[in-house]
């Protein structure tokens, strides 16, 4: 593929073009106000937390006719008063593309697939984190195949431990994706299939007997899985599964899955409503030790799954209390996730949004010998966004939720379970400057 795809550039570039070149601004605001949460030490005092955070970043972008293209985008985000800790580049590619549907992208960059349950941008986060990967492959005729190839270092020395990777834009020390979409005519139906290989390193340097020298210790874990989209008028199902297994980064099995079903209609022009259910496994076995105590339990198989990269403040409630803070030994008792929602659209500039979830775990959890009960909560979140011109929105959105005794546990928050959270945020993304121009280089006859 690579031979074939060298070979078509080869003859592209010597053809006549059109070269554009374009600088892009992106300014992200966002001031929030949470109150009530992890607070289990100091039960007397309400936690109130209010700060701004921003993102910021420039796209430079060069596209040379539909064969060649090339983008660096430098970042900075931080919570404001906070140093720039949070400099560097964010993207930085170039994308090679035949006409016959081959393509080659390698450096840092974003990596998007179906719902992004499992890969995503999650810009939410403002650092929008991203990859460095060679992404090879083919689209055409409804077909879509990308193949992806990462491996990992912190830096070039081959000294004792000098392959070890403590963790970097991603924690992962390899990664090896095949994914293959299929859309039939006027996309009424379409599904994918992925498969990730994904290798961890262990902080423990084992001795290797045959050299005499420390080395990583580095384990596997495999992801496959299926998502499914059907639309055949104002009604839209999506369905998908994944399974995991392998070995995680300490070398424990992994046996793991999770399903989700979402239903969305039409109802009317610009009026939307939705609902679905998310279910992710859990450990067995889940143990907390009492308050002021220790506790230690080693699993045999991990059997909580893990959604890896995906955007996961689009999934799980906004805010964000699943799949981004860990529980207690890093272990999970799984989610089950209940939601309905709609969303209007009354004028092209005004989205309104409104949506409930209802969180349970998926497994049985034990305290002080006694059994939680397995809802966690209930969540509501209402959101509003308003465009003021092509390159600048406002939004906001507030989220209250009532936690049960078992939310309380397992996140370690206060006795008061009534937690409160508001967001406003500011979006500017102008285009500063764009060039096209031709090349005075004339074709041969």
């Amino acid at each position: 593929m690579l031979f074939a795809l060298m070979s078509t550039f080869s003859l592209q570039a010597q053809e006549p073009a059109t070269n554009e070149f374009t600088i892009d601004a992106k300014m992200l605001t966002r001031g929030e106000l949470r109150v009530g949460g992890f607070d289990a030490d100091n039960e007397d005092k309400e936690r109130v937390a209010h700060f701004i955070m921003g993102q910021y970043r420039f796209n430079i972008g060069y596209k040379r006719s539909s064969w060649f293209e090339l983008q660096l985008s430098p970042q900075m985000s931080c919570v404001w008063g906070q140093p720039a800790v949070n400099l560097g580049l964010a993207e930085a590619w170039a994308s090679f593309r035949s006409k016959q549907g081959l393509f080659a992208k390698v450096g840092r960059q974003v990596l998007e697939y179906d719902n992004e349950r499992i890969l995503g941008y999650d810009d939410w986060t403002m650092t929008a984190p991203t990859h460095d990967v060679l992404k090879i492959g083919y689209e055409g005729h409804g077909h879509k195949v990308h193949a992806l190839l990462a491996y990992n270092q912190d830096v070039t020395n081959v000294d004792v431990g000098g392959n070890y990777y403590s963790g970097g834009i991603q924690p992962y020390k390899s990664m090896q994706t095949l994914w293959y979409h299929y859309d039939t005519p006027k996309n009424i139906f379409g599904f994918s299939v992925i498969g990730m290989n994904i290798g961890m390193q262990n902080v423990n340097i084992k001795q290797d007997s045959r050299t005499d020298k420390k080395q990583p210790q580095t384990y596997y874990q495999q992801l496959f899985g299926t998502y499914l989209k059907l639309q055949p008028s104002i009604i839209q199902l999506e369905g998908e599964f994944y399974y995991q297994m392998g070995k995680e980064e300490h070398g424990i099995p992994i046996d793991a899955f999770m399903g989700a079903a979402k239903f969305t209609a039409t109802v009317k022009d610009h009026y939307d409503i939705f609902a679905g259910y998310d279910y992710l496994s859990g450990d067995k076995q889940f143990f907390i030790p009492a308050e002021g105590t220790f506790g230690m339990i080693r699993h045999e198989v991990l059997r909580g799954f893990c959604p890896l990269f995906g955007s996961h403040h689009e999934f799980y409630g906004a805010m964000d209390f699943f799949y981004v803070d860990s529980y207690y030994s890093s272990f999970t008792p799984g989610l089950q996730n209940l939601y309905v929602g709609c969303s209007l659209n009354p004028y092209n500039t005004l989205n309104i949004r409104a949506a409930y979830h209802f969180f349970a775990i998926a497994t049985d959890v034990m305290y002080k010998n006694k059994k939680l009960k397995k809802p966690l909560g209930h969540d509501i979140e209402f959101e509003l966004s308003y465009t003021f011109a092509d390159f600048i929105k406002i939004g906001g959105g507030y989220t209250f939720m009532y936690g049960t005794e078992t939310m309380e546990i397992l996140q370690r928050v206060s006795q008061k379970r009534t937690l409160h959270w508001g967001w406003v945020m500011l979006s500017i993304t102008p285009t500063i400057f764009t060039a096209k121009f031709e090349d005075k280089k004339k074709a041969k006859k």
